[in-house]
């Protein structure tokens, strides 16, 4: 690519991904979309779980593979380096874009809070969760996790810098608060489906393992003693609960 034409991809990527963030707090929240995690025709309850199984396993092999500084490695020798970011973000929407097109509801209620004073409360949980997460963007480096200060130093035909380890914001309380938002976002429901609780449960499991034996592994190899030191210090998603692990 030329560089021209790399910052229109990542511009066009991130115009991309705001608009698959939109969507994914509408899914999620059953607002104001043709097609959320509730709504559709419901099939046979076996197939639509196998189904949905299959579509958040796609997400969580292309979350975690593509994250990899092996795949980067490779990856790199095909795409320019100042892509690089940016494909990962488009293919991460693509793979969310499947779950929204074919995900199967499974209606039937776990819990069902609508109209009381806990449910008021729940969706207000729910709001919180996607502020931690969009915030806590912005407190580390949002222009570099998505692909936005690659493009534009390239552009300038400059190197760009990676943010250095710093400790701000909410990264004082837990070492990721993304993943911490997205958590109370997915479990803030007020209505509690069983295709929601699919969808909360294994969402909860990738966190979990991606973050804790895959992302931090990457970490104490680019960081070392200072990140061991951090995660000794600091919960990794619940504030107070969990130092060092």
């Amino acid at each position: 690519m030329g560089r021209s034409i790399t910052f229109i991809y990542g511009v066009v990527t991130y115009v991309i991904f705001l608009v698959t963030f939109l969507y994914s707090i509408a899914f999620v929240g059953n607002l104001l979309v043709p097609k959320s995690i509730d709504s559709g025709t419901q099939g046979p309850v076996a197939v639509s779980i196998v189904i949905n199984l299959a579509l958040l396993s796609v997400f969580a092999l292309q979350h975690s593979i593509m994250a990899r500084p092996a795949f980067k490695r490779i990856w790199m020798k095909i795409i320019p380096r100042a892509a690089e970011r940016s494909t990962y973000i488009l293919t991460t929407c693509v793979a969310l874009i499947l779950i929204f097109v074919f995900w199967q509801p499974i209606p039937m209620p776990v819990w069902n809070l609508a109209n009381t004073l806990a449910g008021s409360v729940v969706s207000l949980l729910f709001w919180v969760g996607w502020l931690i997460v969009l915030s806590s963007t912005f407190m580390i480096d949002h222009f570099d996790l998505f692909g936005l200060k690659q493009i534009y130093a390239n552009l300038r035909t400059r190197q760009a810098t990676r943010p250095g380890f710093i400790k701000v914001g909410l990264y004082r309380l837990v070492r990721h608060p993304i993943m911490t938002g997205f958590l109370i976002a997915f479990w803030a429901a007020p209505v509690m489906t069983i295709g929601h609780l699919l969808f909360a449960v294994v969402t909860t499991g990738y966190i979990i393992i991606a973050v804790l034996h895959l992302e931090e592994k990457d970490l104490i190899a680019e960081m070392g003693d200072d990140y061991l030191e951090y995660r000794r210090e600091v919960p990794a998603f619940v504030p107070g609960f969990g130092r060092g692990q």
